[in-house]
């Protein structure tokens, strides 16, 4: 025990790992960030994992870490003590000369294999200069033994172990991973007390985050389907680990600095695909699988290739070695299924996935359902609405009687909804408080609200309703965490003057009025009976008061949609930020396309409007010219007409005085012939001018 103690009594190890932004690189070193230098050489018991990954053990040697990063980011990881980004060989050699471990995972990416393959080579020609012994660690993937033949023909249930490892045979598309395992394995038998090697063969990680799982824990999560896939029939088994588990198993090699060469790293577990897809459909969706064809897997936009491969795989395979002399604190010994509700309650942890649940109340015609309606576009909640939710049950109902491959649930059903139509026929269609409380809990208690959350609209109306949907008489103890489940954490309360109100509905158009409550006496007795409900001592508000869930009040005084606008504001300001997933890459897809195409339509009405502006304007043209050539027209033949008009006493005058002196003159002109006969003729008529 005094020599272990004196192994862990050493200085910190710098350790560098790749791609440290990705998902297994970045939890192995969170992972190692946490540990003591030496700690699993120690069998301390059964510790929580949880508190050890949280809580750094001061005054102790630790592991520093340093890595590539596959993308510059602004954020750095608080673990992560130096980051490297686009470097060149020279640059990332010196890098790896001044740390004490190196591990490269080429689980995920495989370009890193061209990386991982010129580092190892790297050092081993400059480990005759390292100031100190140095560890290679390779993290692979147990896809390098899927197409290894059974270790034994005659039973093939017996699973491989390391000590098979010479006879693995590599999946098609993993022969550079399996050349990159044997050349690690290779230079690390040179000098192993100067430069060791080890590889890590890999189960499909799952945990935090998850990674490879992620499809189906995020389509479970969602809820938008109804059941979830399993790509071909799911009988294949699949080796698995949980990534803090592979991440001991690496801190383990560091410590322990074994002889062998080659371990495997998966759990006990021999799940198959189709275990591990309805362990997930249970625990988060809908709870129902179905299997579709293999071909289908290859519409999924977020499986690689690598993935795909990985997720087909068939192998028995155990960890013997690291069983038998690691000492690893398994977080998921037993495997995915065993452990499914705490890996997803990790997974939505991780992920930052949490429900959000609202609460609106008001009396009628305030706008609740309009508020609602924005709350649950902008957070995607569910909108739960009274009379929505009762006739969403009776349909359910209706349709699960009609199926005839679930008896007991079908006579359940048939039970229940024999009963509910029954209170309706006595009660003019409308439901005793029981049943309507049964119905919104149940539905306050699907896997789509407990998930993402949801938003009630006006429900519930009263104390009582609120005491017994909330709280339960009957089950207090198992009750009460379903009630910190479906509690609402936000209750707003909108508010408006009984006039306001009263203009409000009579103003609306009759189309939207029609088979609603908001005619005239439907709308005044609902308006009475809330103000009556609102005046006791116990409101629903004071339910909540005392509870210590301080509801906020909104007055609202207008109909503009900038009032409403205000009111949503200032609810997201105090709800904070959205508590799930962005939106989907076909989400935004639509969303883009949807913009392309109102662009297009915008465009086109533009083009069309210019097309009619320039033909109503050509046509005004066209018609202004032809007016002002008939304006023209009938000037021109005005001024003619007053033209000949002002030159008839003209003529006469010349006629009467001029011509015959005119005349006479030019005869005589020809007569004489003079030679300036201009000259001539003009004293000619000056001399002979009658009226002179």
């Amino acid at each position: 025990m005094a020599d272990n103690s004196e192994e862990r009594q050493q200085s910190s190890k710098r350790v560098f790992i790749n791609d440290v932004d990705t998902y297994t690189s970045k939890y192995i070193a969170k992972f190692l960030h946490s540990c003591v230098v030496g700690a699993s050489l120690v069998d301390t018991g059964e510790p929580d994992v949880e508190d050890r990954l949280q809580n750094e053990q001061p005054n102790t040697a630790t592991f520093q870490i340093v890595g590539t990063v596959s993308s510059q980011t602004e954020e750095q990881c608080g673990f992560i003590a130096e980051e490297y980004n686009h470097l060149k060989c020279e640059e990332l050699l010196h890098h790896l000369l001044k740390c004490d471990v190196i591990v490269y995972n080429i689980t995920q990416h495989t370009d890193q294999i061209v990386e991982a393959q010129w580092a190892v080579s790297a050092l081993h020609e400059e480990m005759d200069k390292f100031s100190g012994p140095k560890i290679f660690i390779l993290v692979s993937t147990i896809m390098t033994w899927a197409m290894t033949k059974p270790a034994d023909k005659d039973d093939r249930e017996i699973p491989f172990t390391e000590g098979h490892y010479r006879k693995r045979k590599p999946h098609p598309n993993f022969h550079d991973h399996i050349c990159l395992e044997k050349l690690v394995v290779k230079l690390g038998k040179t000098k192993s007390s100067q430069f060791s090697t080890h590889v890590v063969a890999s189960g499909l990680q799952y945990g935090m985050g998850e990674h490879i799982f992620h499809h189906f824990f995020k389509m479970s999560w969602l809820g938008k389907v109804s059941s979830v896939p399993i790509f071909g029939d799911g009988s294949n088994i699949v080796p698995t680990i949980n990534i803090n588990d592979l991440a001991g198993i690496i801190q383990n090699v560091i410590d322990h600095k074994p002889k062998p060469q080659y371990f495997v790293a998966v759990d006990d577990s021999k799940n198959t695909m189709e275990d591990i897809v309805k362990a997930i459909a249970l625990v988060l969706g809908p709870g129902k699988t179905q299997k579709v064809s293999k071909e289908e897997i290859y519409l999924v936009r977020d499986l690689t290739q690598t993935d795909i491969d990985s997720l087909f795989v068939n192998l028995r395979i155990e960890a013997t070695y690291v069983k038998e002399n690691f000492n690893v604190q398994w977080v998921s010994e037993t495997g995915m299924v065993e452990n499914i509700e705490q890996i997803a309650e990790k997974f939505k942890q991780t992920r930052g996935l949490s429900p959000i649940r609202i609460c609106i109340l008001g009396p009628p015609a305030v706008g609740k359902s309009t508020v609602a309606e924005k709350i649950c576009k902008h957070y995607k909640l569910h909108h739960i609405k009274l009379k929505e939710t009762i006739t969403e049950t009776l349909d359910n109902l209706e349709s699960l009687v009609s199926k005839e491959d679930v008896e007991n649930d079908q006579s359940d059903a048939l039970e229940f909804l024999d009963t509910l139509k029954e209170n309706m026929n006595q009660n003019g269609g409308r439901l005793d408080d029981q049943y309507v409380i049964r119905i919104m809990r149940d539905k306050l208690m699907t896997k789509p609200c407990m998930n993402q959350g949801f938003v009630l609209d006006g429900f519930p109306k009263t104390f009582e309703q609120a005491k017994e949907l909330f709280n339960s008489e009957e089950q207090p103890e198992e009750q009460s965490e379903h009630d910190k489940k479906i509690i609402p954490e936000f209750v707003f309360s909108l508010d408006a003057t009984d006039v306001f109100l009263k203009n409000r509905v009579l103003n609306l158009p009759e189309n939207l009025v029609e088979g609603t409550s908001y005619t005239p006496q439907q709308f005044l007795r609902h308006l009475a009976g809330f103000r009556e409900r609102n005046v006791e001592d116990e409101t629903v508000l004071n339910y909540f008061e005392d509870l210590e869930i301080q509801p906020e009040h909104f007055e609202i005084t207008s109909n503009d949609e900038n009032e409403y606008l205000l009111v949503t504001e200032e609810i997201y300001r105090q709800v904070g930020k959205p508590r799930n997933y962005g939106p989907i890459l076909e989400e935004v897809e639509e969303e883009e396309r949807w913009q392309a195409e109102e662009r297009l339509k915008e465009q086109e009405a533009q083009r069309a409007e210019i097309e009619r502006r320039e033909e109503e304007e050509a046509q005004q043209r066209a018609q202004s010219w032809e007016e002002w050539s008939n304006q023209l027209e009938e000037v021109r033949t005005q001024e003619h007409d007053l033209l000949e008009s002002q030159s008839v006493p003209h003529r006469n005058y010349l006629m009467r005085a001029v011509m015959p002196t005119l005349t006479q003159g030019l005869i005589e002109c020809c007569r004489i012939r003079p030679d300036d006969p201009i000259d001539f003729l003009a004293e000619y008529l000056f001399k002979n001018n009658p009226e002179a």
